[in-house]
């Protein structure tokens, strides 16, 4: 890699995990990696930990003389939001809305998770029924306001609610017109006792329509707001007292969003919504530049940690969407499409009351973890894989981390009497059902959404990755496999390949018509200006920013609509895109135009992927030499070769069966595959004989 930034930076990606925080550092064109246990209780500790370690490990460049001299630049993705959503220990929310709408968000909407299951119990609203206040007003879909707001009947209203730790404010049509919404929070401004409750309000949040995924929305940036700023305060505050001493500088701390950008702390702990799924989005932008500069325009990026999978397919570019779930509660925001499975290295395997073997989603974290770190007692996934061979406990995160092969082997053999096959049958049976699992992840990105995954290339990564890859692809006949240097942190790199990326959108449902885009010109011209003010406010100049305009299309009486580009074509574009999804179009309907939206970007300085100078001369024989040889279970024990991966030369190649070792992960290459080190360091792997 190279590093298009001056000398006196230096930039930091971290990526909390399940299991592992990963750091990947950048200064002039070194890299340093570090990897160390999460620490779940506070996340940021591992955090903190990491940072001042990998700081450290500059000093044999030129001791702290030069550290004294760099500022500092972090790039996080947070997992605070997300668990707090998934293990609903989030603030007390008090809901304010329209009277008579109380219990929006406990009605939803009609459509089923599971249509044929009765006994479906659906996800408990995010605000107790006790908290949910109405206010008697009323603005219509013109934006007129039919009932106005009472100012006193508010102030009476807020005098009258208990103790508040976070409140939302959501009324009906509010994304035409925020008048009353905005009236709430100066009163509550004025009136409130303690200032510093958070308010969500949802012209802010979400100005879109459909009243339950704005409301939802709304109300889960306020669920888990006060954790993140807390989270965040504590973080920020102590990077400059354990940093501050060894730069030049205080470190300037950024937060990875679930769209593939970054955004400052001010406006994560003000929208703290927008950092869910952070630190996967790091990772799809990692694996895509990846790609691209390999020539891969079609991917399928496979991200493999300790407790879960995430799986997104990007054909010529990343994909994205505004519809999610996060345990169970609709999330309308702007986000990196990706599909995430219970599926990774601490998945605990287990039978079931029918006698069948399971794995997954229940994960043995970083504590106690699986059972061969040492506190764990229960077999997971990496039990299994150590227990095969395909884990040597001699390099696992490069030697630093000792493993106890016989703590794996006994709840291997536990578990196989439960199930009643032998103790390698019963590891590779867990290595099937986790695949089986993975696979399924895959075909959702792919095969349900009308792509072929024989045409894209699986781009494989995370700490577990590797070991795995192979075999997912030999099971859905995907050609080829990449495996990135440094895969096991490719999620904190992609952090460093981030812009800064502010997402705008309005609801306008407009009929199309001939004058129309004209229209639509004047009202992206309102949303330009905001986002130019935004990003200048960032120190972003105008040579150095790009604003992506698309729009929401639908049929007139559809309910659901299609994102395409906006130009005068874009009514085109719409008939092209629905033929593409939906295998039809109606070219002599109705089009009506639902959102707009406008993506604003600010475009960083970022390390360039660099190959190597030299051309590759397929008729020599570059064959890599194995540092060692020993038996590993594929099936059946096979003879298998030993690599360090930083001991593999461009263009060579590697046959199987192969493990190579890295500090950040292990590459599992099985019989009939074979490999090949690219001009950017990439594995390429294949079943095919030609390289």
């Amino acid at each position: 890699m190279t590093n298009q930034q001056t000398s006196d930076w230096i930039s930091i990606g971290v990526d909390t995990g399940g299991t592992f925080t990963d750091f990947v550092l950048l200064i002039g064109r070194r890299i340093y990696t570090h990897k160390r246990l999460s620490t779940p209780s506070n996340p940021a500790e591992a955090v903190l930990q990491g940072l001042e370690e990998i700081v450290s490990q500059i000093e044999p460049m030129g001791s702290a003389s030069l550290v004294a001299k760099v500022h500092l630049t972090v790039t996080h993705g947070s997992t605070v939001a997300t668990n707090t959503l998934l293990e609903r220990n989030g603030a007390e929310v008090t809901l304010l809305t329209t009277k008579n709408f109380e219990d929006l968000l406990q009605i939803g909407r009609q459509n089923r998770a599971e249509l044929y299951n009765f006994n479906l119990v659906q996800p408990v609203p995010l605000v107790d029924k006790s908290r949910r206040y109405g206010i008697r007003e009323r603005i219509i879909h013109t934006g007129e306001v039919q009932v106005p707001l009472d100012p006193t009947e508010l102030d009476q209203l807020i005098d009258q609610l208990p103790s508040i730790e976070s409140i939302a404010v959501c009324f009906l049509f509010s994304y035409i017109n925020p008048k009353h919404e905005q009236m709430v929070v100066e009163a509550l401004m004025e009136r409130a006792v303690n200032r510093s409750v958070p308010i969500s309000t949802s012209h802010q949040i979400l100005p879109e329509y459909r009243e339950f995924e704005r409301f939802s929305t709304t109300v889960a940036n306020a669920y888990v707001q006060p954790k993140v700023q807390k989270y965040l305060h504590f973080l920020h505050t102590n990077l400059a007292v354990r940093l501050n001493q060894s730069l030049a500088s205080k470190p300037r701390l950024r937060i990875m969003q679930s769209n593939g950008g970054s955004i400052s702390v001010e406006t994560a702990s003000r929208v703290p919504i927008r950092t869910a799924l952070s630190g996967p989005a790091g990772g799809v932008i990692g694996a895509y530049e990846i790609g691209k500069a390999a020539k891969y325009e079609q991917l399928i990026t496979f991200d493999m940690g300790g407790t879960s999978t995430d799986v997104s397919l990007c054909d010529r570019e990343i994909s994205l969407t505004t519809e999610s779930q996060i345990g169970g509660i609709p999330i309308q925001i702007p986000m990196i499409d990706i599909h995430t499975v219970g599926a990774g290295g601490g998945s605990i395997a287990q039978v079931d009351l029918g006698g069948a073997l399971r794995v997954g989603p229940g994960s043995a974290g970083a504590n106690p973890g699986p059972a061969c770190y040492g506190t764990g007692d229960l077999p997971t996934v990496t039990d299994a894989n150590l227990f095969l061979g395909r884990i040597d406990p001699r390099y696992f995160l490069g030697g630093k981390m000792p493993l106890q092969p016989e703590r794996s082997t006994r709840v291997i053999r536990q578990l196989s009497a439960e199930v009643g096959k032998s103790p390698l049958e019963t590891a590779e049976g867990i290595l099937r059902v986790a695949n089986a699992t993975m696979a399924r992840a895959i075909r959702v990105v792919s095969i349900e959404r009308g792509y072929d995954p024989r045409e894209f290339a699986l781009i494989s990564f995370g700490g577990a990755g590797g070991l795995h890859a192979c075999e997912l692809a030999q099971s859905l006949s995907i050609p080829t496999v990449i495996i990135p240097p440094h895969g096991g942190l490719l999620s904190a790199m992609g952090m460093l390949l981030a812009d800064v990326v502010k997402d705008y959108s309005q609801t306008v449902l407009w009929q199309a018509n001939e004058h129309l885009y004209t229209r639509l010109t004047n009202r992206f011209r309102n949303l330009r200006q905001k986002a130019e003010t935004e990003l200048g406010n960032e120190g972003f100049k105008p040579e150095l920013t790009e604003y992506q305009l698309t729009l929401d299309l639908r049929y007139s009486g559809q309910s659901y609509e299609l994102n395409v580009p906006f130009d005068e074509q874009f009514e085109t574009h719409f008939h092209q895109a629905h033929a593409n999804r939906f295998g039809h179009s109606r070219t002599d309907y109705p089009v009506e135009v639902v959102n707009l939206r406008l993506r604003a970007i600010g475009r960083v300085e970022k390390p360039k992927f660099a190959s190597t100078s030299e051309k590759i001369d397929a008729t020599l024989d570059i064959s890599a030499q194995p540092f060692e040889q020993k038996e590993v279970v594929f099936g059946e024990p096979w003879l298998t070769n030993l690599y360090h991966r930083q001991d593999l030369s461009v263009g060579a190649i590697i046959a199987s069966p192969a493990i190579i070792f890295e500090l950040s992960a292990t590459t599992v290459i099985p019989p009939d595959f074979k490999a090949k080190v690219d001009q950017f360091g990439n594995l390429t792997l294949s079943q095919s004989e030609s390289f």
